[in-house]
């Protein structure tokens, strides 16, 4: 349970005004099924934080056991100081967009997540807690929480977050997580 808040807060935070976030609001555009939206993106972030998870907790196994808590704090700050840098809008693939609203979302959302500061986050947390179970229901949760409202209320929403303050926040409780990593030994 030590692993559930810091994944949590720390994957909500860092997804506003993230691609994905983005990619939301295009498919609550597109497409009026907003359960099928959000069912969507739950079963893509299980199936993409499930893997990172699984990799982060894989890798810190072959790195000496000194070397595991800098490594996790310098990943923490470095995500923390890439969070301060806004994504940029991708052209999303029209073709997937035929199958419909969930099989569009699971699949746009997973290739999305692919290399995204959340995924990078999912692999440190796997890394730094010994609990997959978790990590992965912490990071999902806090893809869920900041989704779901963008999926319902989105365009109204995005105009009352000052983005600046959420990515300053998610730099913020980034770099907390990569000195208490270190200092923590």
């Amino acid at each position: 349970m030590e692993a559930f808040i810091p994944s949590t807060l720390a994957v909500a935070i860092a997804e506003i005004g993230d691609k994905t976030q983005l990619l939301t609001l295009f498919l609550a555009a597109r497409f009026a099924q907003r359960n099928a939206i959000i069912l969507g993106i739950l079963v893509a972030t299980l199936l993409n934080h499930g893997l990172s998870a699984w990799l982060g907790a894989w890798l810190v196994q072959w790195i000496p056991e000194q070397w595991v808590p800098w490594i996790i704090g310098a990943s923490f700050i470095a995500v923390g100081l890439w969070v301060l840098i806004p994504d940029k809008d991708d052209e999303e693939d029209g073709a997937v967009l035929k199958y419909g609203a969930f099989i569009a979302t699971c699949i746009l959302f997973f290739i999305a997540e692919i290399g995204d500061k959340t995924q990078i986050a999912t692999v440190i947390l796997a890394a730094r807690y010994d609990s997959l179970f978790w990590v992965i229901a912490g990071t999902t949760i806090g893809m869920m929480l900041a989704n779901v409202p963008i999926a319902y209320a989105g365009s109204w929403l995005m105009q009352k977050i000052p983005l600046n303050l959420a990515r300053w926040s998610a730099c913020g409780l980034f770099v907390v997580l990569g000195i208490l990593s270190i200092i923590v030994i």
